[in-house]
C-alpha cells in the first residue's frame, strides 16, 4: 500500500471520525483517501480553504468529541503553528501529520524536526512520532491517536516524502487486536465539574460540547474552572501541569528500538527513513567484525534521554544520522556528549543517505 494511504488506514483503525485538510504535495493522497473512506465509516471530511481553517476545524471538532486529524506538508505546517499553540493551551487532543519536503520542492528532508517542537508560541509539550516505513505509518498513527486521547495533547506524525510516496507490504490487524485509548470523561454533574482539574496523570477529564458542561476554552491563562485569570501563580500552575503531564510520563510515550547496542563501541542514532540505510550500514559493519549498534528513535519529542544516555554510556562514539543540516544532533550532543564522542552525519540534498555513506562514517571512527 502507498504510505499516505497506510497512514489513513491507521487513523481510521484508531477511530478517527473527522478530517480537515488543504491540498499540498506530497500529502495530497491523505486527503484524497480520507474523502473516500471517512463518509463510508460515518465520519466527516472537510475540504478547508487553507491550513488555518484545517487546524482550527480539527481543534473545534476535538472539543465536540471527535477524534480529529489534519495533514499537510512543510510549507503548510508553517501556517498551522498558531492553531497548534491554541490546541496545546486548551488541551484539545488531535493528530497533525507533516509530510516533510524540501523548501518549495517535493524532495526528501527532515528539516522540520525542530519546528515540530518549538514552532508555536508559549510553553507546551508535544509528542512527535517518526515512522520509518509504510507499516509504521499505520502503526504510529494509531499510537498518535492513543497518546493524544490519553494525555489531551496534539500529537504530530513526522512523515517524509520518502515513505509517504513509497509502496510496501502492510499488515492491518483485526480490529479487536488494536489497542484503542479513549479520553477520560467527567464523573460528576456539570454543576460540580472543574474543566481543568487533573487526574493522577495531570490530565483533566474532557466533556464534549453540547453535553451541558459549559467550559471556556481560552488561549489565555486560566484556572481549574476555566476562568481567564492573569495571576502569576495561576499561570505557572497551568503551564507546569501542561508540560508535566508529558515530562512525567516520558517512558509511556517513548518508542525506541535498540539494535546490537549491548556490545557496541559505536552507536548510530537515526529516526524516520534514515533508520533504513543506517540499519543496512550497521549490518554491513557487523558482518566485517566491527562493534556497531543502532538506536532507532520512534519518538523524537520528547527526547528519549534515558535510552540515549544508556547507549552512550556503553559506547565510545555516537554517530547522529540526519537528513538536514544537523538539527537534532544538538539534542544528541546534549545528552550523549558528556558520555561519548558525538559525530554528526548529515545530508541535505533531497534524498536519504545511502548505506555506503553511513558505512564510510563508521569506518572513520573504527
Amino acid at each position: 500500500m502507498l504510505g499516505n494511504y497506510a497512514l489513513v488506514e491507521g487513523a481510521l483503525a484508531a477511530g478517527c471520525d473527522f478530517f480537515a485538510g488543504y491540498p499540498i504535495t506530497p500529502a495530497n493522497e491523505i486527503s484524497e483517501r480520507m474523502a473516500n473512506r471517512l463518509p463510508a465509516v460515518g465520519g466527516k471530511f472537510l475540504q478547508s480553504e487553507d491550513e488555518l481553517c484545517s487546524i482550527y476545524s480539527v481543534t473545534g471538532a476535538s472539543l465536540c468529541g471527535a477524534k480529529a486529524m489534519t495533514a499537510t506538508a512543510s510549507a503548510g505546517f508553517n501556517y498551522m503553528q498558531e492553531g497548534l499553540g491554541y490546541a496545546s493551551s486548551v488541551e484539545a487532543p488531535c493528530v497533525i501529520v507533516d509530510v516533510q519536503r524540501c523548501r518549495g520542492e517535493n524532495y526528501a528532508t527532515q528539516s522540520d524536526v525542530m519546528q515540530m517542537k518549538w514552532g508555536a508560541s508559549g510553553d507546551y509539550e508535544v509528542v512527535v512520532l517518526a515512522p520509518s516505513s509504510v507499516q509504521e505509518l499505520f502503526d504510529y498513527t494509531v499510537e498518535a491517536f492513543n497518546i493524544a486521547e490519553k494525555y489531551r495533547i496534539p500529537v504530530i506524525v513526522m512523515s517524509e516524502t520518502t515513505i509517504a510516496l513509497m509502496r510496501e507490504n502492510l499488515t492491518i490487524p483485526e480490529p479487536g487486536e488494536i489497542e484503542i485509548e479513549e479520553r477520560d470523561r467527567p464523573e460528576v454533574p456539570p454543576e460540580d465539574f472543574l474543566p481543568f482539574s487533573p487526574n493522577d496523570r495531570g490530565v483533566p477529564p474532557m466533556p464534549s460540547f453540547g453535553e451541558g458542561y459549559h467550559t471556556l476554552y481560552s488561549l489565555n491563562p486560566h484556572d481549574e474552572a476555566g476562568n481567564i485569570n492573569w495571576d502569576p501563580d495561576t499561570y505557572e500552575n497551568m503551564y507546569e501541569r501542561v508540560l508535566g503531564k508529558i515530562q512525567d510520563n516520558i517512558d509511556d510515550v517513548s518508542i525506541v528500538e535498540e539494535h546490537f547496542a549491548d556490545d557496541a563501541d559505536t552507536i548510530l542514532v537515526a529516526y524516520g527513513s534514515e533508520f533504513r540505510p543506517a540499519m543496512d550500514a550497521t549490518l554491513r559493519a557487523r558482518d566485517e567484525g566491527l562493534s556497531v549498534g543502532l538506536l532507532k528513535l520512534g519518538t523524537v519529542w520528547p527526547v528519549p534521554e534515558k535510552e540515549l544516555a544508556g547507549a552512550a554510556e556503553a559506547a565510545d562514539t555516537v554517530i547522529s544520522v540526519e537528513m538536514n543540516v544537523g538539527k537534532y544532533t544538538r539534542e544528541v550532543e546534549r545528552v550523549c556528549g558528556p558520555r561519548a564522542e558525538v559525530r554528526s552525519v548529515t545530508k541535505n540534498r533531497g534524498s536519504i543517505h545511502t548505506a555506503g555513506e553511513i558505512y564510510s562514517a563508521i569506518k572513520e571512527v573504527s
